[in-house]
């Protein structure tokens, strides 16, 4: 039996000798690296933190000591030890553990996190509450170096340094976030690693001290207690201590008896501290360290060669069809540049960056800059793209609106993983994004039914004269051949797929983006039972084609929207209000509508298709929901089949 399958609690790695702990650490990767090579996951970043965690859950008394992880790309080895061990192999997989931290899976995870930059903000809030209570409890914030280059990191850091509480920040620097970091946050912390001067200063001084006969050792001790006193001096830069904090280290991560030491010593101190710690992603598997970007989140893969397992693929993903068009349209215009918050290869811009390099702007994890940084580009006349996630986005939220929509600046957004996303659960599901970029007002909201569409809807956006957005989904295209060239479509204008204007329908299924092609499926079920059913793709969140819908009303005895968005205020939501408009107006009959989408619930991790069929997204969910609709004379507004949320007579 092996150390690790000995630990249960946090408690159980206090009796661990300290000796064994680095042996402890080496099972935890090893653990690690089985699972995921099997399941898929976060690699590198937990890799990594293996040591550092378990000194820490060595050390600190979890969870009556509050350690805050920012993100869970690094807390894997946190949850091995904190009782999840026997169920690890369930990692991102539906009804399993979550990949990040959350309060509800257990209360070692003292704050939920999935997008980075939080932990300092959050573990502050619990320093405060504890002082407001009369708590004595620690609290240890754990970031890693991409979070800090988040501006809410420095928000909180200089607020915890005019507070002066006991707070300690732990700085979990790889030199990695997801990509290679950028910006000059982290050239300062590689110039603080590698500064010859503090480098060779400090191995000189303790060369020389220990070589003093019988006093060496003692000062050389004396010294080393005293070197936070004069790192300021030779150490380029005073950033953490300017803002109140009393700066240690940096120091190695991988060496278990300086971690023990070195939090040891922290837990005595007062005030805020904040304690530097070297780690190397993709620690002790070498294809993870040789390429920590591709081995930062992983498929499965072979654990001897750490080569994927290749997956058939049918068609091109739309994040691939969306970064090769806009290397085709920027050849075209050289206005055009690209922007991303850190993810460069989640978004494909790592193509256009090899392509443009002096077109492409990684901000880091600073959605808010980026957005603002592209509404200064388009006032200058460049047509910036600026390429995020649809949940990342939501942190710029005020941007869009103040610095882009007002100003009516053509700024285009291209929102990547719209829509459920899988084994990332929660966090990463892309599931508001048109209930919070309705309001807008100017603002154009398209999605594709295809990458195809995809590639006109791009031409689109840099085509209008207003501030645009594009959405679509994660994975795969559905395998349809691609124009030659892009071109711009009517804006909000959408298009028949089966009937139209003149040819009646016993139900019109209206669907946006990537609910377009289930739709058409359904209504070839539906046919097969005898039930004739149009299908439009309505191409526009905002314009809605109001003529097109009416067009349906006018030739369908029922109405059904599909979206792949909550229900709350997205598509659907639109739909009903624009049909209502038209009724009272007299330019249409009542028509009973029914919306399928998402529930009002946050969406789980597990594997897509699993949770489409959940949502009744998939095409047995729309025909059974269709299919009951279709047996009452009631308005059914549903979520799913079988399950309605509000009920208005015909």
């Amino acid at each position: 039996m092996g150390l690790l399958d000995q630990i249960n609690s946090p408690k159980d790695v206090k009796e661990v000798p300290k000796g064994d702990l680095p042996q402890l650490a080496q099972e935890i990767r090893e653990k690690i690296l089985s699972v995921i090579s099997d399941k898929g996951g976060h690699l590198g970043a937990s890799l990594g933190a293996a040591d550092l965690t378990v000194a820490l859950h060595a050390v600190f008394d979890a969870p009556r000591d509050r350690i805050v992880w920012d993100t869970g790309h690094q807390a894997y080895p946190h949850k091995l030890l904190t009782g999840r061990r026997d169920v690890f192999h369930t990692l991102r997989q539906h009804g399993g553990i979550s990949g990040f931290l959350s309060r509800a899976e257990s209360p070692y995870d003292t704050f939920g996190a999935g997008h980075a930059g939080t932990a300092i903000s959050a573990a502050l809030g619990m320093v405060e509450a504890r002082e407001q209570m009369g708590g004595d409890y620690h609290v240890i914030a754990v970031v890693g170096d991409g979070a800090i280059t988040a501006g809410m990191a420095y928000e909180a850091l200089n607020h915890a340094g005019a507070l002066a509480r006991n707070f300690i920040v732990i700085l979990n620097d790889n030199e990695m976030s997801i990509s290679k970091n950028v910006g000059a946050m982290s050239a300062y912390l590689t110039r603080m690693i590698t500064d010859p001067l503090y480098t060779k200063f400090k191995s000189e001084a303790g060369t020389l001290l220990k070589n003093i006969p019988k006093i060496g050792k003692p000062m050389w001790e004396m010294a080393k207690r005293a070197e936070e006193s004069v790192k300021g001096a030779i150490v380029p830069g005073l950033l953490f201590e300017e803002m109140g904090f009393r700066y240690i280290g940096p120091i190695d991560g991988h060496r278990m008896d300086h971690l023990l030491t070195t939090l040891h010593k922290v837990k005595q101190l007062g005030g805020p501290v904040l304690v530097h710690v070297i780690t190397k992603k993709g620690k002790g598997y070498t294809p993870a360290e040789a390429n920590p970007v591709a081995y930062h989140g992983m498929s499965a893969f072979d654990l001897a060669t750490g080569v994927a397992k290749k997956k058939a693929v049918s068609a091109p993903t739309y994040t691939a069809v969306f970064a090769e068009r806009l290397i085709h349209l920027a050849t075209a215009d050289r206005r055009i540049v690209a922007i991303t918050a850190a993810m460069p290869e989640g978004t494909g811009l790592h193509t256009f960056a090899a392509a443009f390099p002096k077109r492409f702007y990684d901000v880091g994890i600073a959605e808010q800059h980026a957005v603002t940084l592209a509404a200064g580009m388009a006032t200058e006349g460049l047509r910036p793209v600026v390429a995020i996630y649809s949940t990342f986005l939501q942190r710029a939220y005020d941007q869009i609106i103040h610095d882009v929509a007002i100003q009516n600046l053509p700024v285009v957004f291209c929102l990547d993983r719209a829509g459920i996303t899988g084994e990332d659960g929660p966090t990463h599901h892309g599931l508001l994004d048109m209930a919070y970029l309705r309001p807008i007002p100017g603002l154009i909201v398209m999605a594709p039914k295809d990458e195809n569409e995809l590639q006109h809807m791009m031409a689109t956006a840099l085509a209008a004269p207003q501030p645009t957005v594009v959405r679509y989904p994660r994975g795969e295209g559905v395998g349809v051949a691609l124009d030659g060239e892009p071109r711009p479509l009517p804006i909000g204008v959408g298009e028949w797929l089966i009937g139209d204007a003149t040819s009646e329908a016993d139900v019109g299924l209206v669907a946006i983006g990537n609910m377009v092609h289930p739709a058409l499926a359904a209504a070839a079920q539906l046919l097969r039972e005898g039930v004739t059913a149009s299908v439009v793709n309505a191409r526009f969140v905002k314009p809605l084609d109001r003529a097109l819908l009416a067009s349906v009303a006018q030739t369908a005895r029922r109405i059904v929207t599909l979206e792949e968005h909550a229900l709350s205020g997205g598509f659907g939501e639109s739909v009903l209000a624009a049909l209502e408009e038209e009724r009272m107006a007299g330019n249409i009959p009542p028509t009973p509508v029914l919306r399928i989408g998402v529930p009002d619930r946050f969406v789980a991790h597990g594997a897509p298709k699993v949770l489409r069929a959940q949502c009744g997204l998939d095409v047995e969910g729309i025909v059974a929901s269709v299919r009951g609709f279709l047996k009452t004379d009631a308005v059914a507004v549903v979520s799913r089949a079988g399950v309605p949320l509000t009920k208005t007579q015909r």
